[in-house]
């Protein structure tokens, strides 16, 4: 593994939008390592193996949905730290705490803000630094 890759911290996308894993990493590639999957088994298969240090997670996803993926990761021990946004179309007030009862950290809606994104993730980078 390269100095670069361990230095920038790595934002693991999960969405089967191929439009929105294309819109995460255009807001966030120049300041951190974007990797993107489309479903969930993907997804905890890479965080197994990538040092994570943010999890995006759209909650509409065929198979094991957004809600389902937070529970599980949340429910292992390793990863009881890492800060999970729920970024997805679903924005009702049920929705929202639906997210955290999974255990999501934040919560943002689509179409969303490539500033507050970048925000929010910084914050989250920084806390863990």
């Amino acid at each position: 593994m390269s100095a670069t890759s361990t230095q920038i911290p790595t934002i693991l996308a999960v969405d089967d939008s191929v439009v929105m894993q294309g819109l995460v990493k255009q807001a966030l590639s120049k300041e951190f390592r974007v990797l993107v999957t489309d479903n969930a088994v993907d997804a905890l298969s890479t965080i197994y193996h990538e040092q994570i240090s943010v999890l995006l997670l759209d909650v509409s996803m065929p198979g094991i949905d957004g809600l389902e993926l937070c529970r599980t990761v949340r429910s292992l021990p390793q990863f009881q730290n890492l800060p999970i946004v729920m970024l997805t179309a679903r924005d009702g007030a049920f929705d929202k705490v639906q997210g955290r009862l999974a255990g999501a950290t934040e919560y943002l809606t689509k179409p969303f803000d490539a500033e507050k994104l970048r925000e929010v993730i910084g914050k989250f980078i920084t806390l863990k630094s």
